[in-house]
């Protein structure tokens, strides 16, 4: 039995994201059954997983929020920091030899679920329109594909 169960409450409704927090609650249930097998390396493996996604994740999401202008963007970004450096102690602990299993598994299944019933939900009007908006893009060098080749190569788009 998985120890986090998916709700339809949490969807954001982007696709995109939806996917990636489904992703995050399938490792904390690997987490949850490898501490039942007491597999100490497989906790580390799926830890480090875990943080690393996370990590690329909140990227994501925080490029999803400037692109669109959020305007509590520096905020949601905030939250992230604090909690990836909440996260890094956790594996600071478990390196250490101490056992953080349930505090962890407490800490990041309530994390998750409340970041994306608030923190979430509330980009999503903002990120939805500006993606309505790069559909549609005509393709110059203010649309989306311009200020993305300029934010990755460093080119605008003739």
């Amino acid at each position: 039995m998985s120890y986090m169960v998916w709700q339809d409450d949490l969807n954001t409704g982007i696709r995109v994201i939806d996917n990636q927090h489904k992703r995050i609650v399938e490792m904390i249930n690997h987490l949850h059954d490898a501490l039942d097998h007491r597999e100490r390396a497989e906790i580390g493996d799926i830890l480090d997983e875990l943080v690393d996604y996370t990590l690329s994740h909140f990227t994501f999401e925080e490029s999803l929020m400037e692109d669109a202008g959020y305007e509590f963007s520096r905020a949601h970004k905030r939250v992230h920091e604090v909690f990836i450096k909440r996260v890094a102690d956790y594996q600071l602990r478990f390196r250490a030899g101490e056992d953080i299993g349930s505090e962890l598994l407490h800490t990041l299944s309530h994390w998750l679920f409340n970041h994306i019933r608030n923190d979430d939900k509330a980009i999503v009007d903002a990120v939805r329109r500006h993606m309505q908006e790069a559909a549609v893009d005509d393709g110059s060098s203010t649309g989306w594909l311009g200020r993305s080749l300029r934010r990755f190569f460093g080119v605008a788009r003739r």
